[in-house]
This record gives structure tokens, sequence and C-alpha cells, in this order.
């Protein structure tokens, strides 16, 4: 099978959440199963230079966008065994950051009508294009309207994946003939609630239709999670399929990571303690081992259940423990937690940005690892923290209920609440601190938590077969 993976982002060259993760890791783990995947993107400004030095161009044409054709270049590297393919037009992609531009939904659908348009130009014939949120979403649309007569496209089938339903792309009305030039018969294909919705047309029109998680496949069919669009996901459900996200557990491995004070495995967990020492030293903490210290690297939005933290903080900071937390986002969050620093001098650490080399060092040094989120499509920060050992403390909704077992069943691995609510969260933040205070419990929770496998293999097994079950249709 031959698999084009199209997506806005993908590790290591433009991040801004956990879709370029998935992009970058998930075409990895299918081409180590004996599929050919390659990856296409934009070529943002943001790419690293070192990482266009390797580039080479292979082809230049114009894209064909309503009345007006705009120039695209299309260049090449390989990664990680991968061959990547860069969309690239000056006018769209040469600006700082990725997204929260005035025009994105020109940008996005220029990108996706060039990737149906460069595969007149390239020497691969890829019988599924996998689109990944609502960035890629017009590809299935673009597809249908423009292309099924090409000879290059007519048998190519299309799977959607929806990372965060949240963010829908949704624009006015008047984008539809100026921008998508989509003749009016097509128009009901992205028209929804008085908007041009790029992520209902994803929907609505791909073959196949996949989430990030079991569990977030169900939600979505429910008002609350879904933002709007949960009856036309209902719809839907005969070709959706949840299928949990992974990690890299070769970047994220406690053993070789470079960015820890001491690497350690689950047979020899000495390397942690002094992980937890070196990260208590560097956010200002009291260098005391046996005080539980909890971890967060978050986004600051209010999906990530941050107002649960803020009505509990002054109750949990009335125990004996430390809290370490690296994030950034809504202001007003920023400046409690930086005022919750000041509030609790050396038992509360606090950096409001984004330090990857931090982040790793938080995973690792941290004792526990909160995520007390309000909807959470899948979540990779857990299977992370498992990674090194770190005991996830989540509420148990979308990737987190998939992936979290709590203690008090079989086969625990965190510590997991069902309400929405502050006092439930800080009970079973609770719950884990008693269980810290017994060394060899806690010992024997840190082992479990890094026998779980959160590798792409499972996932990428899983896509391979919707794939095949696709083509077989």
């Amino acid at each position: 099978m031959k698999i084009l993976l199209a997506a806005s982002e993908a590790v290591p060259f433009a991040k801004s959440g956990g879709l370029a993760d998935v992009a970058g890791s998930l075409a990895k783990a299918i081409r180590n199963r004996g599929q050919a995947c390659r990856v296409v993107l934009p070529l943002y400004s943001d790419v690293p230079d070192h990482l266009r030095a390797g580039m080479k161009e292979i082809a230049r044409f114009q894209v064909p966008l309503a009345w007006r054709n705009q120039y695209c270049g299309v260049l090449t590297t390989t990664c990680n065994g991968v061959k990547y393919y860069f969309v690239d037009n000056e006018y769209y992609f040469k600006r700082r950051g990725l997204y929260g531009h005035y025009d994105d939904g020109e940008r996005f659908a220029f990108f996706s009508r060039a990737v149906l348009e460069m595969l007149h130009h390239i020497d691969f014939e890829p019988d599924i294009i996998h689109c990944n949120d609502w960035q890629t979403a017009l590809i299935p649309v673009f597809l249908d309207v423009f292309y099924r007569q090409s000879e290059k496209h007519r048998n190519i089938k299309t799977v959607f994946t929806i990372h965060n339903i949240q963010y829908q792309g949704a624009f006015g009305l008047e984008i539809i003939p100026d921008v998508l030039g989509l003749p009016e018969s097509a128009h009901g294909m992205v028209e929804f609630k008085g908007s041009c919705n790029y992520m209902k047309a994803g929907i609505e029109q791909c073959h196949a239709l996949t989430t990030v998680s079991p569990t977030y496949a169900q939600e979505l069919t429910d008002p609350w999670f879904a933002h709007g669009l949960h009856t036309q996901v209902a719809e839907k459900q005969y070709k959706m399929k949840g299928i949990l996200n992974g990690i890299d557990q070769k970047e994220y491995n406690p053993a070789t990571d470079p960015h820890l004070a001491q690497n350690y495995t689950s047979s020899n967990l000495a390397g942690k303690a002094a992980c937890k020492q070196a990260l208590q030293r560097e956010m200002g903490l009291e260098q005391n081992p046996s005080v539980p210290l909890i971890g967060m690297v978050t986004r600051l939005a209010d999906h990530k259940g941050l107002d649960l933290v803020q009505w509990a903080f002054s109750s949990l900071m009335e125990r004996p423990v430390q809290f370490v937390l690296l994030g950034s986002g809504d202001w007003q969050l920023e400046q409690f937690f930086r005022d919750a620093a000041g509030r609790y001098p050396g038992r509360a650490g606090i950096c409001i940005g984004f330090n990857e080399a931090l982040a790793r060092r938080i995973y690792s040094g941290a004792d526990m690892f909160l995520m007390p989120s309000r909807s959470e499509p899948c979540g990779l920060a857990q299977m992370i923290a498992m990674r090194y050992g770190t005991i996830p403390i989540v509420r148990s909704t979308g990737g987190l209920r998939d992936s979290v077992r709590d203690f008090g069943g079989e086969n625990g691995n965190g510590y997991t609440f069902l309400t929405y609510q502050a006092d439930d969260m800080l009970d079973a933040i609770l719950r884990a601190c008693r269980d810290y205070a017994n060394p060899p419990l806690w010992v024997e929770h840190c082992r479990a938590a890094m026998s779980c496998d959160f590798g792409w293999g499972r996932s990428a097994a899983e896509y391979i077969s919707l794939y095949r079950n696709l083509l077989s249709m």
C-alpha cells in the first residue's frame, strides 16, 4: 500500500501540539511495518535552517484557487527513513507561527488543493490520503469535485482524523466562491450553520473517519464534547473508528534521554531520585526527597482543567506537597500561576513558556503528573510521564480513560477521578500522596507505569488494517 499522510505540522519540522508528534511518529511506524508512507507539510518559515539544508526542490507549478492561480514549489527530504514533501509558497507560509493568521482559511485551502495538484508532478501515486484536522479537511472535497476524472486520482481513498474537534476551521460563507471555487452544487459539502466549516466537510466527505482514542470517538456524539458537530459525527458512526495514539518510545526513554540529570531504568530507579533533586534545585524548591512533587506540562487553556487546579490550589498547598508547572496560554492563568509561585516560595515552581529540555526534566523528576482535563481527545503527556515512571493523576475522559487505569482496580497504572469537580481531583491527589508515603508500594507503582507499552506499533497496525479494508471495498 501507498499512503500519503497530509498534515499541517510534524516533528521535527514544525510543531504546535500533539498533531506534530502523531504525524512524525505514525508515518515512521507504518513504514516500519512494510508499507510505503510519505508525509506532506507546508514549508513554514519556522522550519529550522538545519532541516531546510537537506531539502531538494523537485517541482514547480500553479495551483488553481477559485479565480486565482498561485505559485507552488515542492521540496523533499528524508527524515527517520520517511520521505517528506513540503509545499512552498512564501505568500502563505513565510510568516511567524503556524496558525492564527487572518487568512488561515485561504492558506489551508491552498495547501489542500496543492497536495492534490502535486500528485501530477511527483513519482508517488498514493492509494490512501490520510488527512488530519481542519487544515487538511478540504482534501476529500477537492478530490471528489475536481480530481476524480484524473487517472492519478481516480481510485484514491481518503481517511480523515479528528485530533481535536474544538478547532473546526469555520469561516464566512463568502470564502466558498471566492477561495474554494466550488460549484454551487457542492456548496452543501462545506456549509454548516451559516458558515463554511472545513471540519464538517472532512467528516462528511472522507471514506473513513477516525479519531485519536476509542472513548473520544464515543464522546463526539455528545453535544458537550462535539462543539456543535455531534449530529454529523453520529450520522457517520458507520465509518468511524477510535484509534489510541502512541508515543515514540525510543525518543522518550529515561535510560538514554540526554536531558536528564541521571538516566535510569525500571530495574534501577536511583537515577529518578537524582532527577527529582535536580528538578527541585532548578525550580527553586526545597530539596526534600520525602515530599511528593506534582508536575504539569500543559497548554494553559480552559479545556485542560486548570480551573479545577485554581479552585483546589490553596487546599492542596496546605498539605506537604510541591508543585511544578511548565506551560503558556491564557494570560489570566499565567498570572495565577506566577502569583502562586510568589505565595508558596520553595514549594511551587512555575515556568511560563515552553522548553523541551525542561519538560523532559519534569517528566522524569516529578513523582506525579496531573492532567485534570475537561476533555482530552487522546493526550500524550500521560503516556510520556508513565514512560519516565511518573504516576499520572487524570480525569477519566477521552484518551486519558483509555490509557490510565486506577490503582484501586486491576492492572493499575495511575489515579483517576470521573466527575469534573475540584474536590474529586483533590481526593485523587491525596490518594496518590498516601501511597507515596509507602516507598515499597510507590516503587511498585513506578515500575507498573514504566511497563506499559504505548509505542506506535499497535496504533500503526490498526491504521494499516483500516487502510486495507478501505481498499478492499
